[in-house]
This record gives C-alpha cells, structure tokens and sequence, in this order.
C-alpha cells in the first residue's frame, strides 16, 4: 500500500489522500543528536528531525571576538563607533573547530534539516554585528553544505517596519545562495505577525545590549500583510530563485482567506506548528481547531505539498540526554551485556501524542476527488506551449489525452441530441427536402471520432436519420478513422481527408451538391479562440444551410484575471536562456499554486469576458472579401487591412479588450489567467430551456460542466512582477491580432492607485508583451 493510501472498511477500497511527513524541531536544542537520540526521536513517530549546524562553544566564541574587537577600539580611543574611521578593519569570525559543532557528515544527514543558528543578525543597525552575522551564515551554510545537507532553514527577520533591515537580510541571502550554489535556503517566516510567534532565541545584538530601535509591536494593530511583504522583498531581491522557498509559522488565531491564498501560491516547503497552536480536547489530548485542520488540508492539496514540522512538542533535551546507554562498557563480555540490557531495557518510546493527533488528521483528510488523480496532480503549475492543430498534425496519445474526459462529450451528446428534438418539433426542412428528410451533420476536424460516435448515439436516442460526414486533414488520423469506420460505426459514415476549409461540401445521394444542417467542431483553446476555431469556421461555415443550419458550438466567450503565481514567474524566468520568447508566450497550464489579484465586487467581477465569438456569421468575411477583390488579392500584401502587410480579410477576427479588476489589498501580479466558456447549444423554442454549455472558469465549471478535465487554463506573462498598493484597480488591455496568416495576442497590465475619493494615481505598469514571433499559424 503507499503512503498516501488508505483502507475503506464500507467500500473495501483504498482511498487515496495526501500523506503527512512530520519532522521534530527543539527550539532549545543546540547539540546534535546522537544515534540513540535520533533513532528516540523516531521511534515516536517523527519521520525527520532539525538540527543546528553549530553550538553553544562556536555562540560564545563569537560573542567574545565582538567584545574583543570592541574592547580594542576603545584602547585606541575608537569607543564610539558611528564617528571612528569606516576604513578600519572589522572582525572576521575564524574557522570552525571541532569544538564547535557537533554536525557531521552521517548516515543519518539525509533525515536531518539543518537550522541556522537562531541568534545570527543580518537586520542589525550595528555594520559590526551584520558583517559577522553574515560570516556566521556563510560559515554555516558551507560547513553544512559539505555535510551533505541539501536544504537549510534560516530564520526571517523578526520586524517588518524597518525596510532598511529587511532589505540588509535579503541581500545577505542573495549572497548566501551564490555562496552555497547546492543547498536550497528555506526561510522560517511567520504567516503574520501574531506575538509569540517568533524565534524564542535572543539575536546577536539583544544579547549585546545592541537593540535595533524597532520598540515593542505590543497595543499596535496587525497589519497581517506586512510578513509576506518582507517575504516578496527577499525573493525579489534573490530573483525569485528556484532554489529559495517558505517554512511557514502557523499561528494560534488563522488570519482571513485572502492571506491564506496569498501564502498558498508561494513556494511553500515547511508548515512549522509550536505546542501553543494546539489545544486541549475534553479527554486532555491535543487537538487543533476546524480553521487549522481546513488550512492545513487546503496546503496538502499541493502537487508538492509541504511536509509538517511540529515544534517543542517532545521529547526535550532533558528526556533525550538521560536516555540509558546499555553498552557504557566499551567491550562487555556476553554475561555483562545480558545483565546492563536486563537493568536497562524499557519499552519502546511510545508514539508522541502530537504526532499521533496529526495521524488522525491526515487519514480523515478528504481522499483525492476526480479531479486530483495522479496525473492530474503532476500537471499542476506545468507549463505547456499551446497547441498549433492547423500547422502539426497531432499524435494518438495525445487525442487519446483528450477522449478521456466523458463530461465533455456527454454535453456535445446532449447539445447534438437537442438540436434533433429541436429541428422536429420547429419542423425545419433539411438540406435535401422536400426529396430526402435525412438531416446532414458534419463532424468537422474529427481526430479519432469520438465526436462522431456521439453524434450516432444522440441520432439513435432521438430516432433521428441522418447522413454523418467526418472531415480530418491528419493523413494519420485519417487511416483511424476508416478503421473505426468499418470495424465500429458499420460504414455509416462518409470519412473526407480534408483540410476543413477547403472542403468542397456534402453531396447528396445522387451526386448533387448541398449543404449541412448541423456542423459539429471541438476547435475551442483554453483561451476559447487561441487554437483559431474562428478562423477554421470561416471557412467551412459557408456550407452551413441557411437560414436554419446549426453549429455546435454557438458561441464562446474569452475571460480574464490577473494573478500571482510566483511559481510560474520563477519557471518561466529559468527558461528565457534556452527560449527568448518564454515572456511572450501563452502557456496552457492547469493554474492551482495561484493567488487572485482581484476580489470580486459589484461593479467589478473577478473574472471578466475578454470577448465574444459566435456561429454561424451571417456572411463569411473572407468569402465577401474574395468576391469584391477577388481570390489572388485575398493573399496579396495590399496594405489594406489593420496590420501591416495585410489584405485584412481575417481583421473580422480581431478582438480588444480593457477590463478593470478591483484590488482591496496590495499584492503583486505574475500575469493573467484566461479562461473560456462555450454554449454548445441554446434552444429555439422559446420555451427558457438552459442552454447546453461547458465552462473551465473557476466559479462557474461546477454548475456547467463538473468534472471537466479537457482543458486547462491559459497563461499570459508579465516579464516583471507588478506591485500594487491596496485600494487599487488594476486595467488589463488586450488585443487578438491578425494579419491573415497567423494570430497572436498582445498584453499590456496597469495598476492605479486611489488617493481621494475621485482621484487615482497610475503606480506602475507592464510593458507591451506581443506573443507575435510564437503566433499561431492559420
């Protein structure tokens, strides 16, 4: 069984949830622990445990060399530090010693988190006890480094208020990561600054009389926001590198929701619980409260979710220092070491009762849901390029990827099958009537059928007759198809290899030409239109019969929100060496590691409609446009059309958006998510029928199309992170372009802050992105 898996007595089945690692930290502990200690620590049912890198000989050497150094000055008459000559020599911390450490490269190294030494400094106001915090840091993260560690948590700074300070500990951590080039540094922050939450150790300069002049936060009102400030000023300042991440400090009283998405999207390693956050159930065992257990469940949903370190909880020092050694004698005879075990032997360490409380939390989780299947758990916050379906010709695997989403295409089944209850009862006349009643469907661009065999089952279960045409330009596709048409479908259906719109049209019985009452495609994008659906309907949509033809889909609408995904930032920034246009291009990703820059309020939704499609057009453009210039200058370079270059029969096609998204807090935004929604089919009756739709946004996919997997969301960039102030509006404007043989998209992101009642200031703003050179080619 893994780990993730759990027995359900009532349905004899596993059920599958996130599984918890739970590490042990000792914010006492100063030496690190010995075998016996270790394997105590998990016997209890820790699976890792912390470790200082060094001791309480090193903390003492370095408090003396400060008072020497100190000491020194004032024999020189240097005693006031702020006035003596800056070219004067500081201290340099020297070397560990062996006395200095008890950390070494183990067995065990692989299981030991290696904590920083909670008393370095690098916020100090005092350039003495920064520099040496700083040599104490980089001394430390070597030494571990060569012990094998792979990860390091440093403590954050302990105040906000101070910008210089904060800015002082990102740029040692910016060093540190260039000094340490093998470790991952995870910095332990608070989620906000609720009191108790802190390093319980004095820093380097408390411990000199050497106070930084921040004052007491006691009686002054929490701003739960100014933490991850502090955090986005360290990841800025390091370059959001893929190497930097979270330990996060749960507190006693979980803040708004707002916060616990801001921290959900960041690059969360740790969640770190002290014994203060638990509380005492009516049978006297510790226990947390529903908003703890809901936090900690919504974390664990991550595709790499963090592991749970619990801190001071047991067992202490005092109870590991006096653990019996059975084997004191060095080389005892066989009856020596019968006796010392007899005299010594206890029973196992029983489970630690904490640890055991989150046992119990982790197997009553919520399992997985359909949507949180393996694979779907591996795409989360992956990057894809879009597809290019008109320029490549796609693999089975990949439509195979997409018939294994039954939501979709039991509403294209439903939309079909309306449309042939509809046509009866509205009794239409068909292509061919009043000669045959047989009602002509095309299945356009039909990869492997599984839209055609939809269209059979809706045909069969409303006793309609109809003549099915299947069309694909994918010569590959195109043997499957005559495959399932004589193994699966009985020949019923008429397979045309054919680019959609080249195609001559359907034919009758006879021979005659004529046209096709239902047109059924898949063309749609993440975006709605970003795989050109538009474009390929224009051109087959001039067979669609008029004025009574159908097509499924009708219409749909494009939708965006701008977000923070500093995952993604961080991804995309690794790869602009080996790809200049990674900026540039919209990524196809299933969005969950992510923070909504918006909030929904009345007059601005969270997510807004970009623009519209529907069909079919009355009159196709590019038809009009051959017919009054005719088909060799629909191609030629006339200058005519919007862009450049262009004869602007496709300019049709081209869409602009300016939307306003409303940001109560400050924050800052990675880029915009895009999302689509489509009626598949909307009645004609009149009769106030729901339309037959499918939906991937976010607050709408459960009430149109649950479950739906076939597509992810669409990503569009910012190069460089946008920090807005609270209260501000955030103005998105976008352009789908075209200059008749390929579509790109250009993006533009603003921020306006408001300073009075009617009046905003413009804060910031991106710059002009164009996906242009990674276009989709028509």
């Amino acid at each position: 069984m893994s780990s993730d898996g759990y027995l359900d007595p009532e349905a004899n089945s596993y059920e599958s949830r996130p599984p918890f690692y739970i590490g042990q930290h000792d914010s006492a502990r100063s030496e690190t622990l010995t075998d016996a200690q270790y394997n105590h620590v998990l016997n209890s049912g820790f699976d890792f445990v912390t470790t200082p890198i060094t001791n309480e000989h090193f903390h003492q050497r370095v408090v003396d060399l400060y008072k020497s150094h100190l000491e020194e000055r004032e024999q020189w008459g240097l005693s006031d530090v702020a006035k003596s000559n800056p070219s004067l020599p500081g201290p340099v911390v020297p070397t560990l010693t062996d006395d200095d450490t008890s950390y070494g490269p183990g067995r065990y190294v692989g299981s030991l988190i290696a904590y920083s030494s909670p008393w370095i400094d690098l916020c100090s106001s005092d350039p003495i006890i920064s520099s040496i915090s700083r040599q104490v840091l980089n001394i430390e993260l070597a030494y571990a480094s060569f012990c094998g560690a792979r990860s390091i948590i440093i403590p954050g700074p302990r105040d906000d208020e101070s910008s210089r300070a904060v800015m002082q500990y990102a740029r040692g951590i910016q060093e540190a990561l260039q000094a340490a080039n093998r470790l991952n540094i995870i910095i332990h922050m608070p989620m906000y600054r609720e009191p108790g939450l802190e390093e319980k150790a004095d820093s380097l300069s408390s411990l000199l009389g050497n106070s930084n002049g921040t004052g007491s936060s006691a009686g002054k009102e929490i701003d739960i926001f100014t933490t991850w400030d502090s955090w986005h000023t360290i990841r800025s300042v390091c370059n959001y590198s893929a190497r930097l991440f979270v330990a996060l400090r749960i507190p006693k009283r979980v803040p708004e929701r707002n916060l616990q998405e801001r921290w959900f999207a960041e690059p969360l390693h740790y969640l770190t619980i002290g014994d203060n956050i638990f509380q005492k159930n009516p049978a006297g065992h510790p226990s947390l409260s529903r908003h703890h257990q809901e936090l900690i469940g919504r974390y664990m949903r991550l595709k790499n979710h963090p592991w749970l370190i619990l801190s001071d909880v047991g067992p202490d020092a005092e109870s590991l220092n006096n653990l019996p050694d059975p084997m004191a004698v060095e080389f005892p005879s066989l009856a020596e070491a019968s006796k010392a075990l007899k005299d010594h032997r206890k029973p196992m360490p029983t489970q630690n009762v904490h640890v055991a409380y989150m046992r119990h939390v982790e197997r009553n989780q919520l399992p997985y849901t359909e949507m949180e299947t393996p694979p779907l758990r591996s795409f989360q916050d992956w990057l894809q390029s879009p597809l290019q379906p008109l320029a490549d010709n796609l693999e089975s695997a990949t439509y195979e990827v997409f018939e294994g989403d039954p939501v979709k295409y039991n509403q294209y089944e439903l939309a079909i099958a309306n449309a042939m209850i509809e046509w009866r009862e509205l009794k239409k006349p068909t292509s061919q009537s009043p000669a045959n009643s047989d009602l002509i469907v095309a299945v356009a661009g039909a990869g492997r059928g599984p839209l055609v065999t939809r269209v059979l089952r809706a045909a069969e279960s409303t006793g309609t007759s109809i003549q099915l045409w299947a069309l694909e330009k994918n010569q590959n596709a195109y043997v499957y198809l005559l495959r399932q048409n004589k193994l699966i479908w009985n020949n019923r259906v008429t397979v045309i290899k054919t680019d959609m719109r080249g195609w001559a049209g359907p034919t009758s019985p006879t021979g005659t030409p004529s046209t096709v009452d239902i047109l059924v495609t898949e063309l749609l994008g993440s975006f709605g239109d970003n795989e050109l659906s538009p474009e390929c309907l224009d051109g087959i949509q001039r067979h669609i019969a008029r004025p009574h033809g159908i097509s499924i889909p009708h219409s749909y609408t494009a939708h965006l929100t701008p977000i923070a995904t500093p995952r993604l930032h961080a991804d995309i920034a690794s790869r602009v060496v080996g790809d200049p246009n990674a900026f540039e291009t919209p990524w196809v990703t299933r969005l969950f590691a992510i923070d909504f820059a918006a909030q929904k309020v009345p007059s601005h939704p969270r997510f807004q409609q970009a623009w519209e499609f529907v069909h079919p057009v009355e009159i196709s453009r590019a038809d009009q446009f051959a017919e009054k210039h005719g088909n060799a200058v629909k191609y030629a370079s006339t200058g005519g059309g919007s862009m450049v270059g262009s004869s602007g029969s496709n300019d049709h096609n081209a869409r602009h958006c300016h939307l306003t998204f409303a940001c109560p807090t400050r924050g800052v935004v990675h880029g915009l998510a895009g999302y689509f929604e489509s009626v598949l089919y909307a009645s004609q009756t009149g009769k106030g029928k729901e339309p037959v739709e499918i939906s991937i946004l976010p607050d709408q996919i459960d009430r149109k199309s649950k479950d739906m997997i076939s597509w992810f969301p669409i990503f569009f960039p910012l190069k460089q992170p946008l920090l807005f102030p609270q209260d501000s509006e955030i103005e998105v404007s976008m352009w789908r372009q075209t200059d008749d043989s390929k579509v790109w998209y250009e993006w533009i992101v603003e921020a306006y802050a408001w300073v009075g009642p009617k009046t905003r200031i413009k804060v910031g703003a991106s710059e002009m992105h164009s996906s242009r050179k990674v276009a989709c080619l028509m």
